[in-house]
């Protein structure tokens, strides 16, 4: 699926959620149903793990490497995660809203707020809730490899994530995983008519003004 509204600037998509509430699979979602969507790869110093593709999953950096793309700020957002640093590269992302794409972040609320910080005009933030917290529960429970003291983590860390749905634009609640989709496809298509986002309106208002 494709705009319709002609050419357009691209806008930044973040999204995130409690762990099991429901964000990567919306995202992916909206990416195989969008042509003009694409996800946001991450730089990190880790190695790739079995099956990861270098500028496919993850751009595999160098430690020295990566302290000299923040030094240079190069990065929209970064942080450390135990041993390794994650951090989103700024020009791919500039590039592909040049091109008029769009384009989807995973990531939490620091990742949110420190993106929206450097791009604003460009930002659309969802956040997604679960229904309910013994929803949630359930949902952690039914993961592959799940065991009590791992959900027990991870809703501890929910609850941490939730603290925070009031920073972002819009908050779906994921109760139906349609419905959901749903109503983010609709936040993604009303956002990108924003006046900000498409590039021939001043061009064709100033030829209406013009006009004798």
């Amino acid at each position: 699926m494709s705009s319709d509204i002609g050419p357009r600037r691209g806008l930044m998509l973040v999204i995130s959620s409690p762990s099991g509430a429901g964000k990567t699979t919306l995202s992916r979602m909206i990416l195989q149903r969008h042509s003009d969507v694409t996800l946001s790869v991450s730089a990190t110093t880790r190695a790739p793990r079995p099956g990861e593709e270098d500028g496919v999953h993850y751009h595999f950096v160098e430690r020295d490497d990566f302290r000299s793309m923040v030094n240079e700020r190069e990065f929209l957002e970064w942080a450390r995660v135990f041993d390794h640093f994650y951090g989103t590269p700024r020009a791919a992302v500039q590039q592909e809203l040049e091109n008029g794409n769009d384009v989807i972040f995973d990531v939490d609320w620091q990742g949110a707020d420190a993106i929206h910080d450097q791009m604003p005009n460009d930002v659309v933030s969802v956040f997604i809730l679960p229904p309910s917290i013994e929803a949630l529960r359930k949902r952690l429970e039914a993961r592959p490899g799940s065991d009590p003291e791992k959900v027990s983590r991870r809703m501890a860390g929910a609850r941490n994530e939730i603290r925070h749905w009031r920073r972002y634009d819009y908050v779906i609640i994921n109760e139906n995983i349609d419905q959901a989709y749903a109503e983010l496809e609709n936040i993604l298509l009303s956002e990108r008519r924003k006046r900000l986002r498409q590039l021939r309106l001043e061009n064709l208002v100033q030829e209406l003004l013009d006009e004798d």
